[in-house]
C-alpha cells in the first residue's frame, strides 16, 4: 500500500471542525518544476516530458514568474529559506534563463541570508562553463542523478549517461565551486546482486558527496516498468542490500536522517527537511505542488496545471486545484512527513505547525507505542526501527 492510499476521505466542511489558528507561521520554501528531460526513463513517474530541440525558456520563465505572482498572498512577509529546481532535468536550462528567474523571484520575495538553492542535474547535461555560471548565480547545491555506475544497469534504467560520465560530473561539480552536492543512487535494480549494489555505493562514496539519496527502485503506475516489469531481486537480497549498504554508509560518516537520505554532519538537505517538518512551500511550474499555511487558520495544498503546453497557454489557469486540510486530516498529514525522519521531531512542533493540541494524538500515540511502532518518548514524535520499516501501518493509527 502506498502512502497516497492512506489519505482519509473528506465528507465536506459542513460536518468537520473548522481549521485551527496558528500561533506562528512555518518557514517558507519555493519549489520550481522544470518538466523537460532528454529522454523519459522507464521507471519515472514524475511529471517529465521529452524535450524538443529548442526549449521555450523565455516563455517558461515568464510563466513561472506570473505563477509566483498569484501565490504571493501566502508569503505573509516570510523570506525564502530554500529554493529547489526539480524536474525533469532543470540543468537543460541555460544559466541566463535561470538567472533571470532567480532575479525575478528575489524581487518578489526576500531571500534568507543563508538560503539554500538546489539544482537537479543529470550527468549527460554537464558542461563545465554552464555549471560555473550556475554557481555564480547563487545556486549553491547540486543534486546529481547517477542511479548506477554500471553499464548494464544504466542501460536497463534508460539512462543517457555512462558510469565514467557520472564520475566526471561529480568532479566537475566540485571544480565549478560546488562544495555541497548530493548523488542520487538506486538499489534493487534489475538482476542486481548484493556485490553490484555495494560496488555502486562504494563508487559513490569515493566521490565524496556531502549527501547521498540511496533508495530502492519501485515500480510505479503509469510507467513503462509498471506495464513491462523487469526482473527485480528477491526480497532476501533486497534486505541484505539495505542492511549492508546502511552499515557501509555509516562507516564512512554518512548519517541516515530520513528513510532514504544520508548526509555528512551538518549537510542534511534543508529544503527537504522543511517538507518533512511540515513547513510551507510554494510550488510553481507544470504539475508543481505546494503547501501553504494561513495565520487565521487553515492549511491548503495546491497543485498546478500538469502539461507544459497547457501551463504555457495564456487561456488556461496556472492552478489546477487546491484542497483545504480539515482539522481531522492534520494529524495524518503532519505525521506522514515527520515520521520519515529517523529521529522524528520535537512533539511541540505538532501544535506549532497544525494549531492542534498534542492531546488530540494521545489515544493514537498510546496504541502505536503499545504495538512497538512509536517510541515511548513524551517530548518527541519518532518511529521505532520497527515503525520505520512498517511506516504505513504506523500511520494507520492517525487516520480519522
Amino acid at each position: 500500500m502506498s502512502l497516497q492510499t492512506l489519505h482519509p476521505a473528506s465528507d465536506g466542511f459542513s460536518t468537520q471542525a473548522p481549521p485551527p489558528a496558528l500561533t506562528e507561521l512555518p518557514p517558507l520554501a519555493l519549489y520550481i518544476h522544470i518538466p523537460w528531460c532528454v529522454r523519459k526513463c522507464p521507471y519515472c513517474d514524475f511529471n517529465s516530458h521529452a524535450a524538443s530541440a529548442v526549449l521555450p525558456e523565455e516563455d517558461y520563465v515568464d510563466a513561472l514568474l506570473a505563477d509566483l505572482d498569484q501565490d504571493l498572498g501566502a508569503v505573509h512577509g516570510r523570506p525564502l529559506s530554500s529554493i529547489f529546481f526539480g524536474g525533469g532535468t532543470p540543468s537543460l536550462f541555460s544559466a541566463a534563463a535561470l538567472g533571470r528567474l532567480l532575479a525575478g523571484v528575489e524581487q518578489r520575495i526576500p531571500f534568507a541570508s543563508d538560503i539554500e538553492i538546489t539544482l537537479e542535474a543529470n550527468p549527460g547535461t554537464f558542461e563545465q562553463a554552464k555549471f560555473v555560471a550556475y554557481r555564480a548565480l547563487g545556486i549553491n547545491r547540486l543534486s546529481i542523478g547517477i542511479q548506477s555506475f554500471q553499464p548494464a544497469k544504466l542501460e536497463a534504467l534508460g539512462r543517457i549517461h555512462t558510469g565514467d560520465e557520472a564520475i566526471r560530473a561529480a568532479d566537475m561539480a566540485r571544480a565549478a565551486g560546488f562544495d555541497n552536492f548530493n548523488l542520487d543512487l538506486m538499489h534493487g535494480l534489475p538482476d542486481q546482486s548484493l556485490d553490484d549494489a555495494l560496488d555502486d555505493l562504494r563508487q559513490a562514496i569515493a566521490l565524496a558527496p556531502t549527501h547521498l539519496s540511496w533508495y530502492q527502485l519501485t515500480l510505479e503506475p503509469n510507467t513503462v516498468f509498471w506495464n513491462q516489469p523487469p526482473l527485480l531481486p528477491e526480497d532476501d537480497i533486497l534486505w541484505d542490500i539495505q542492511e549492508a549498504g546502511q552499515n557501509l554508509l555509516a562507516q564512512h560518516g554518512y548519517g541516515q536522517y530520513e528513510v532514504s537520505a544520508y548526509a555528512q554532519p551538518g549537510r542534511a538537505a534543508r529544503h527537504n527537511l522543511n517538507y518533512w517538518s511540515f513547513g510551507d512551500f510554494i510550488g510553481i511550474g507544470a504539475g508543481a505542488h505546494g503547501k501553504l499555511s494561513h495565520p487565521q487558520g487553515g492549511i491548503v495544498r495546491t497543485w498546478k496545471t500538469r502539461l507544459p503546453k497547457d501551463y504555457l497557454n495564456p487561456a488556461k489557469a496556472f492552478k489546477a486545484g487546491e484542497k483545504a486540510l480539515t482539522a481531522e486530516e492534520l494529524p495524518f498529514e503532519f505525521l506522514m512527513n515527520a515520521l520519515r525522519l529517523t529521529e522524528g521531531v520535537e512533539a511541540s512542533l505538532f501544535p506549532r505547525r497544525t494549531g492542534l493540541s498534542l492531546d488530540s494524538l494521545a489515544q493514537a500515540r498510546r496504541q502505536a507505542e503499545q504495538k512497538g511502532l512509536l517510541q515511548v518518548e513524551p517530548t518527541r514524535l519518532a518511529a521505532t526501527v520497527q515503525g520505520q520499516l512498517f511506516l504505513n501501518d504506523l500511520l494507520q493509527y492517525f487516520l480519522i
